[in-house]
């Protein structure tokens, strides 16, 4: 039987991998000659980023932390890289499998290939067309070299087969991130904290933001908040603060009593809010997917997206990154008059089931 390496090393990874690794687990019941390794590459080492995440999502420790946080894009790649071709030629395994867009994804992807191992991306084929974002072109170059595309649309499909790959390797699955997502429904908790006590569901925002082009420009993030609060009324916002953008905030120091900027939180507890929200604005692909299947109304400000699935038949809306775009949005939102939910194909909780046993079946003897 097969063995697999599993690899995360961002936030978003670890709601992508948590169904895989409960859907091995599950088939290891029967199959016991059936392996998997988890790798942590380091990307992000703070604990609210990442380590809450396995006690949360009931993922096992990791086999190995390759510790490759930190410096800038290029040094942290080189970093995964040197200690990942380590780990593989220490540990040789049938198929690694990457997910999402992040630099680890490039990284092990490139490491994997080069020593002539399959690799597998889950989320393979979405393309936002901006080649100013890192992720872009993580996702280009590993869908490059990729053996197995686990896809979450029929657009990813279609993008794939724009690029000429083989109908045999695109495999609709849907979207993992949905299968953690329907798994951990009845397990939210409303976050501990006097603010978040006096939260009335349905009467409040929850936002957040990280890309250079909404918070790295002091002028434009001041504009973009005020925006925000100028179109929300009265009702509170919660602001859980990516660290890079709570260097930000500081150096503008703007104020508002509706404006609630929190830590990071863990998963069940920020999906609790997203949940119980009256509408969630966000520069996040991910978090739109998430609303979207929780029927919340979702401003996204980004000038692209790489999730058209959730605008076509979600409850996403692509704003942009213009702060004067932003109020007839709003104004929708406060009158009750957003668009509702319409089912995205697939998204139905079995995805990793379906990569699972997919793989199975390709790499047992």
């Amino acid at each position: 039987m097969p063995t697999f390496t599993i690899v995360a090393g961002a936030r978003p990874n670890f709601m992508k991998i948590a169904p895989i690794i409960h859907a091995i687990q599950k088939q290891q019941q029967n199959h016991p000659d059936l392996h998997f390794r988890l790798i942590h590459t380091g990307q992000h080492y703070d604990k609210k980023m990442s380590g809450d995440f396995f006690e949360q999502l009931n993922i096992p420790e990791p086999h190995a932390n390759l510790g490759g946080g930190g410096g800038t894009q290029a040094e942290q790649t080189a970093a995964i890289m040197v200690a990942f071709e380590k780990e593989l030629m220490e540990n040789p395994c049938d198929l690694v499998l990457v997910v999402g867009d992040v630099t680890s994804t490039l990284a092990c992807s490139i490491t994997a290939k080069k020593l002539c191992i399959d690799v597998a991306h889950v989320e393979g084929g979405i393309r936002s067309g901006d080649l100013t974002m890192p992720e872009e072109i993580n996702r280009m170059v590993t869908d490059s070299i990729t053996d197995h595309f686990f896809t979450t649309s029929e657009i990813a499909n279609e993008n794939l087969r724009k690029s000429g790959f083989a109908e045999e390797k695109i495999h609709f699955v849907g979207n993992t991130m949905i299968d953690t997502l329907l798994a951990n429904l009845p397990r939210f908790q409303q976050p501990e904290g006097e603010l978040f006590e006096q939260l009335q569901s349905g009467n409040y925002f929850i936002m957040t933001m990280h890309r250079p082009a909404n918070v790295d420009q002091e002028h434009k993030l001041k504009a973009m908040i005020q925006a925000i609060l100028d179109g929300t009324g009265n009702l509170p916002i919660v602001f859980p603060v990516h660290p890079r953008t709570a260097k930000n905030l500081q150096a503008i120091g703007i104020q508002d009593d509706r404006l609630h900027m929190c830590e990071p939180l863990g998963y069940l507890e920020f999906n609790y809010l997203v949940k119980n929200a009256k509408a969630v604005i966000t520069d996040s692909g991910g978090i739109t997917e998430e609303a979207s299947v929780l029927n919340v109304p979702c401003i996204t400000l980004r000038d692209n997206t790489e999730r058209a699935e959730t605008i076509h038949l979600g409850t996403n809306e692509l704003v942009g990154t213009d702060p004067a775009k932003l109020k007839p949005y709003l104004e929708k939102i406060m009158a009750g008059e957003w668009k509702q939910y319409q089912g995205i194909p697939l998204w139905d909780g079995k995805t990793a089931e379906r990569i699972v046993s997919i793989l199975k079946k390709a790499y047992s003897a």
